[in-house]
């Protein structure tokens, strides 16, 4: 060993005091503060519970020891509702401008107003279920879609988290949308609106931007991205439509790509796969890829067949 090398402790702690001097340069990633932020978590845990109360008969409880169910859920609200409540009052203080009487008491009515919608928040992915259950030759059961689908469990999420983002709380709807994405590789933004029996089918690799609106009776199928044409203004793209909107009884397959705020899919449309679609689509429309050229070989390099190549188009309609 060189005794000219600086012993590891000084340099530790050199080191310790460079990172130390680093926090204070005032940007946003050296904020030391604890508990100023939701806390992701918490986040995580209030979704499993938010799940037991969609359904109640499918999601196991390891907390509550009460017998009858009903007081059992009744316990579990009043438990969503502290943490929810005390979750929104931490992400409202974010931008440090209210008293906290006030962020207090607008915390209590969000938390308030999230919890009534729950009834319809159920309704909604009763229709999902069904939805997934018709759509799907492969369920066995209803129960099997929703112990086991990642598409019902992200739609589900998403519509607890598209409640939340209705009322205005901060951060908290893409915290629990993030969650789901990061679960089933399904990424949908809290602010996209969709209707009535939405099915996803597989599901990965699936995006679905914040201003895309979807209608009832959709079905799409992994790989699809409902997404912006273009992002390069940034910010000051903020709060304009930027995504799709997909008309009712429409159904997208694996890898479409439909993009824009002006793009429209009629209702009773099909996209077929791995379409780029970036302009209005009329009602009734098939949209498909066409002419591809397959080419096989045998071991040896020689042809064995190929597919016709046709004019040059690459996707048409069929009316």
């Amino acid at each position: 060993m060189n005794d000219k090398t600086e012993p590891f402790e000084a340099r530790l702690q050199a080191l310790s005091a460079r990172l130390l001097a680093d926090y204070g340069n005032e940007r946003v990633i050296d904020r030391l503060e604890m508990f100023t932020q939701p806390d992701r978590q918490v986040i995580e845990a209030l979704i499993a519970k938010l799940l037991r109360l969609v359904f109640p008969g499918y999601y196991r409880d390891y907390v509550y020891r009460i017998y009858d169910p009903k007081n059992n859920l009744a316990a579990l609200i009043d438990d969503v509702a502290f943490h929810l409540n005390r979750q929104i009052g931490i992400a409202l203080r974010g931008n440090g401008k209210c008293p906290q009487e006030h962020i207090d008491r607008t915390a209590e009515s969000l938390t308030a107003a999230f919890l009534e919608k729950l009834p319809q928040i159920r309704a909604y992915v009763e229709t999902d279920l069904q939805a997934a259950y018709d759509g799907d030759p492969a369920a066995g059961s209803k129960a099997e879609v929703i112990i086991a689908y990642p598409g019902l469990y992200a739609i589900t999420v998403n519509r607890l988290a598209h409640a939340l983002y209705q009322l205005n709380v901060p951060l908290i709807p893409r915290i629990m949308t993030e969650t789901a994405h990061s679960k089933t590789g399904i990424d949908i933004h809290p602010g996209a609106q969709i209707g009535h029996y939405f099915f996803i089918d597989h599901g990965t690799g699936i995006v679905v931007g914040e201003t895309t609106v979807i209608g009832d009776n959709v079905k799409i199928y992994q790989g699809v991205t409902l997404g912006a044409l273009s992002t390069r203004g940034g910010q000051k793209l903020r709060g304009k439509r930027r995504h799709p909107t997909i008309e009712d009884r429409v159904t997208i397959y694996a890898g479409a790509s439909i993009l824009g705020g002006e793009t429209v899919i009629g209702h009773d449309s099909v996209i077929g796969s791995n379409a780029f679609i970036t302009h209005p689509i009329p009602p009734n429309t098939r949209v498909s890829i066409r002419n591809q050229e397959l080419v096989y070989k045998n071991g040896q390099g020689y042809v064995l067949q190929s597919d016709v190549p046709g004019d040059g188009d690459n996707w048409c309609y069929e009316i």
